[in-house]
């Protein structure tokens, strides 16, 4: 593990500890807060190290036992720890590679179909799936924000939030425009077509990071909230949507019960597009919020999804692709996550 350098993470370690121990550390909550998160982030990144070297150490072990008094049991378990630690060590790996200011936080993403009615909203649904099975994979907590179903099939738009260790930092590689080509199944001639969908990915915005926002600068409307398939239907107007005037921005939660809860929750959605914006301050349109993407169109795609006449999915920035489909759209993304980030750093 010549990438990672245990020592430089120590030493960091011991410094931010050593803060916590200053006359004055508690004044500053903000500051207290944000380095009780990182001294987390660096123990947990610590114990997993010592944990997969500790693995190895045994393995290497029993192999050498092995070789003097062959036991066919303990082979058998030499064989399947080996490849339990290859999926530890490929999974460590990736984390090293989160350098960004805000790779530890969790995600908000969302999803809205290109032109092309009920094709390319069926298109958004097969994403807001495959999406929600790589957070089920990897122990991650979905929560869906606001749901608008399409008339036919699919979805007209979805927000949710992925929540965990690193959800950021791993699924910012998803910004981008996404491509479909496949057998219709809502065309009778059995025609092949191509779709497109967008996604947006920001972090969620933490307590210690100050986006101010004017009141006076909202407006907030109420409706009735209303799930997929009439899930979640509510005879109260709990739904908020949030529009931030300056700039045009619209945010909108149904996800929660209570009005109060649904606004909480809007507000930080607008914040994280709020600081996305104000990091891309030099950009003149607010467009330009959704970093890679363009228009939902040809020529604008990040990644391509091919089901027919072959099958295969290639992500158009790092050159990655596999042959199965399938598999992809069941969640295995980590390929495609892991190749765009050995390419960003």
């Amino acid at each position: 593990m010549s990438y990672f350098d245990i020592s430089k993470l120590k030493d960091e370690l011991a410094d931010l500890e050593q803060q916590t121990v200053q006359e004055n550390f508690w004044n500053d909550s903000k500051n207290s807060t944000k380095v009780l998160t990182k001294i987390k982030q660096l123990k947990s990144k610590c114990t997993d190290y010592e944990n997969i070297v500790n693995e190895i150490t045994n393995l290497q072990e029993l192999t050498e036992l092995v070789e003097l008094e062959p036991d066919e049991e303990i082979s058998k378990d030499i064989l399947k720890n080996t490849k339990k630690v290859e999926k530890q060590l490929e999974k460590f790996k990736l984390t090293t590679l989160l350098s960004g200011k805000y790779d530890n936080n969790n995600a908000i993403i969302t999803i809205h179909p290109g032109a092309g009615g009920t094709e390319s909203q069926d298109w958004a649904e097969m994403l807001y799936r495959m999406y929600s099975r790589w957070a089920n994979k990897n122990n991650y907590t979905l929560t869906e924000m606001d749901y608008l179903e399409g008339e036919e099939a699919g979805l007209k738009s979805v927000t949710f939030e992925v929540v965990g260790e690193n959800a950021y930092g791993y699924l910012k590689s998803e910004m981008g425009v996404h491509r479909l080509v496949r057998i219709s199944p809502f065309d009778a001639g059995g025609r092949r077509h191509t779709s497109f969908a967008s996604v947006e990915v920001l972090p969620e915005i933490t307590d210690d990071i100050d986006i101010e926002i004017n009141q006076d600068d909202l407006r907030v409307d109420t409706y009735r909230a209303s799930g997929a398939g009439g899930q979640h239907i509510n005879k109260t107007s709990s739904a908020v949507r949030i529009t931030h005037i300056p700039t045009n921005i619209v945010v909108a939660c149904q996800s929660e019960r209570s009005q109060i809860q649904n606004r909480e929750t809007a507000m930080r959605m607008l914040k994280s597009k709020l600081l996305d914006l104000k990091e891309k301050e030099q950009k003149e349109k607010i467009e330009d919020l959704k970093g890679e993407q363009k228009d939902i169109a040809w020529g604008s795609q990040i990644r391509s999804y091919v089901f027919c006449p072959y099958t295969m999915v290639k992500d158009h920035r790092t050159g990655y692709e596999v042959g199965n489909v399938e598999a992809v759209m069941n969640g295995e993304i980590d390929g495609f996550i892991e190749s765009y980030l050995n390419v960003s750093n």
